[in-house]
């Protein structure tokens, strides 16, 4: 499978974040978008994500058969510092519910998450009683063990001790297979394991006010 970015173009209000990418997003590869904070990473992330329409140019995604537009979630999975959870769920109750939306690999079940992230002990606590990197290990293993063709992650050791690190790095190396890992980030930590960088400055030298 593929996503497609064509003449992409991003802004708000007068101000454009990015103009004119051009870039082929393919299962079995992984890719960076880094550059400086404020760059326009995360809008970048959240344009293939689809959470953001794009101002000009167009997304695609193709596979064995035509892909609508408005299944394009079905595609994607995403983990980000601003995606919140519903902390008045159990661990265990929110994997359960989002198991209805998309389903996790084969095999794995809400306990197997956990486990897979060492949060077993916390299946029946609330989530609001979780620290930040107890949160972030959950959303991760949500985005990264739910069976989606593309893996979507910004800045995904935010919060993170040196045990969540190196948890993340093993969900990478033993789960994300034959799939497509799209970071988006500025610390190498995060992005090491990609072969291919997609540097956002580089759409940015000819960004203008207006149009």
């Amino acid at each position: 499978m593929r996503i497609l970015l064509t003449d992409a173009g991003k802004r708000f209000n007068r101000e454009w974040v990015f103009r004119h990418i051009d870039q082929v997003f393919e299962t079995g590869e992984t890719y960076a978008i880094t550059g400086p904070n404020g760059s326009g990473k995360s809008t970048l992330l959240q344009v293939i994500a689809g959470s953001t329409a794009l101002s000009e140019g167009k997304l695609a995604f193709s596979g064995l058969t035509p892909i609508e537009d408005e299944d394009h979630f079905r595609e994607v999975s995403m983990a980000a510092p601003y995606l919140e959870l519903i902390e008045e769920m159990t661990g265990m109750e929110f994997l359960s519910f989002h198991r209805h939306f998309k389903p996790f690999l084969k095999g794995f079940q809400p306990a197997d998450i956990l486990h897979a992230v060492q949060l077993e002990h916390a299946g029946n606590k609330q989530i609001r009683y979780y620290s930040s990197g107890m949160k972030q290990r959950l959303k991760l293993a949500q985005c990264i063990l739910s069976e989606s063709p593309f893996i979507l992650l910004d800045e995904p050791c935010t919060n993170l001790d040196e045990t969540g690190i190196a948890l993340y790095h093993h969900l990478i190396s033993e789960f994300t297979g034959s799939r497509c890992v799209i970071v988006s980030s500025n610390d190498k930590v995060e992005y090491q394991f990609c072969r291919k960088l997609v540097e956002i400055t580089k759409y940015k030298w000819n960004v203008g006010r207006g149009m």
